[in-house]
């Protein structure tokens, strides 16, 4: 509907219709009816967005290809990788742990930070890329799915209770996780239905 009316604008709650509004700087518009937010003015998100997903990105690889924590325990020592825990858990029995681990720690976040780069890239708002309405929908779909902040919270409270038995030495990769943690915070923070509006507004711009 946004294609063929972009002077209008559906809450994505109750289906209410409005004339799409003009925005101050940093103003919302939210639905009469519900209070959703109907639109925003993101000033220039869009353009700081691709930079926080990069460095999202650089920190993913460090808290995956680095230990997250060394143990040290009457004088044996272990540590491991994320990958090397879901591994363990395979191992040991706990497959569907291993894949809820590997799904929502490290693919779901992935993808999520592959599909912003490809469509936060400046040739892609500036035309249509290939793929970029179902790669949207796609983004939509495994937003609520990436749980980082949550993997890093269990670590922390294990670490915690191991304190009291063991030396637990913090790695690499624990800060770069709770980086990270940052990082997306912010990033999937940004409602990705606005990039529809930045295409469309390149749209109009190329027409005009």
């Amino acid at each position: 509907m946004m294609h063929e009316r972009p002077d209008l604008i559906v809450c994505e709650e109750c289906d209410a219709v409005y004339s799409k509004p003009v925005l101050r700087e940093r103003e919302i518009a939210r639905c009469q009816r519900c209070g959703a937010e109907l639109e925003r003015d993101t000033g220039r998100q869009v353009e700081r967005l691709l930079p926080l997903t990069v460095a999202s990105l650089i920190m993913f690889v460090i808290a995956n290809c680095f230990p997250i924590v060394e143990i040290e325990l009457q004088g044996l020592t272990s540590q491991t990788t994320l990958m090397g825990a879901v591994v363990s858990l395979s191992r040991d029995g706990m497959s569907l742990v291993a894949v809820l681990v590997l799904a929502t720690t490290i693919l779901f976040p992935l993808v999520q930070l592959f599909v912003l780069l490809y469509l936060l890239a400046p040739g892609a708002r500036r035309s249509d890329p290939p793929g970029f309405k179902p790669l949207l929908r796609l983004l939509q779909l495994v937003r609520p799915w990436g749980m980082v902040e949550v993997f890093l919270l269990g670590v922390l409270v294990a670490l915690v209770k191991l304190s009291n038995m063991a030396t637990v030495l913090p790695g690499v990769a624990l800060w770069a996780f709770a980086a990270l943690t940052i990082l997306l915070t912010v990033v999937v923070s940004f409602n990705p239905r606005y990039l529809w509006r930045t295409l469309i507004d390149a749209e109009q711009e190329r027409i005009s």
